[in-house]
């Protein structure tokens, strides 16, 4: 499926309104299901087969043990919540509920009980995040990776996307930058190995080596939030917040120095990786992180130079 084209710092004038239900449709029988909303409007049961998974899904893995358990339960209890899709031609695309659709076939049941609704692109990703927040518990990075697709492929603001999913603006905020952490420590906190409460830490930290080093001692020592907070204090200035973005606020308006924040903070969110802003009123610095040829060659697609 194509994905509208990103373009950075361009916000929608208005939200994208949500899916509405699709015209009724006839029920075939087939699953076991406890949920009472089949044969109503919107609803019916569709084959396993003719659904496809949402390019868009948050959840970038579902541990084999949960999906055992859930599918245990389908087959014990039947399905209390039906999924929901979307109409692609002769198939459809799944909104919500691919831990169930992946239980069924699990099951080898052939059909399954659905929500049919209308959806753009941005509304499905939204309501797909949605469900995945409130209902299937993403990881943290998970989580922002959600956030940076409704930014990066919608063209949405912070503010907007934060209002599409039920979240303050400074929540989206403070998990994109999680974002800006190594790929490593992105891996620790999606593991919970450490904690969110780390990161926010770890973040402070200007050396890649140094922050490498405090992660593992975090989960070889088990050290709290509050001791790391101390290890930081006693690292070289050089590895705490740099000189440089120091620098690139000296002499600005605090008006200033929060435009430079934002611009910062939307080049992580769309690129996916630490970039540091280095500004002054007569010349500046952007410094893109990159982690290996791979990951070099995704950030050239996405600014969109030729390698």
């Amino acid at each position: 499926m194509a994905v509208p084209k990103s373009r950075l710092g361009r916000g929608l004038g208005g939200l994208i309104a949500a899916g509405k239900s699709a015209a009724p449709a006839t029920s075939a029988p087939s699953a076991p299901t406890s949920a009472p909303a089949i044969g109503a409007p919107g609803y019916e049961e569709i084959s396993v087969h003719l659904i496809e998974p949402s390019p868009y899904q948050a959840r970038r893995e579902i541990p084999a043990e949960q999906l055992n358990e859930l599918a245990e339960s389908i087959r014990a209890e039947g399905l209390l919540q039906p999924i929901v899709v979307r109409r692609q031609g002769d198939r459809f695309q799944l909104i919500a509920g691919e831990r169930r659709w992946r239980a069924f076939q699990q099951l080898k049941i052939r059909a399954i009980p659905a929500r049919i609704v209308e959806a753009s692109n941005a509304s499905a990703a939204a309501l797909g995040l949605i469900e995945n927040l409130q209902r299937e518990g993403l990881n943290a990075i998970e989580e922002a990776h959600g956030y940076a697709s409704l930014i990066r492929d919608f063209d949405l603001t912070q503010e907007s996307a934060a209002e599409r999913v039920g979240k303050g603006r400074a929540s989206v905020a403070n998990s994109l930058r999680l974002l800006g952490l190594d790929a490593e420590i992105q891996g620790f906190i999606s593991r919970n190995l450490i904690s969110v409460g780390h990161a926010k830490v770890l973040l402070g930290i200007e050396d890649a080596a140094v922050r490498s080093v405090l992660a593992r001692r975090v989960i070889e020592e088990g050290l709290s939030v509050r001791t790391l907070e101390k290890l930081v204090l006693l690292q070289p200035k050089s590895a705490r917040p740099s000189a440089g973005k120091r620098a690139k606020r000296a002499g600005a308006t605090p008006e200033e120095s929060a435009a430079v924040t934002r611009i910062e903070q939307k080049l992580v969110s769309h690129l996916g990786t630490r970039v540091a802003v280095l500004h002054t009123p007569k010349k500046g610095r952007i410094v893109i992180e990159y982690r290996g040829n791979e990951d070099l060659g995704r950030l050239l697609g996405l600014l969109g130079v030729e390698a």
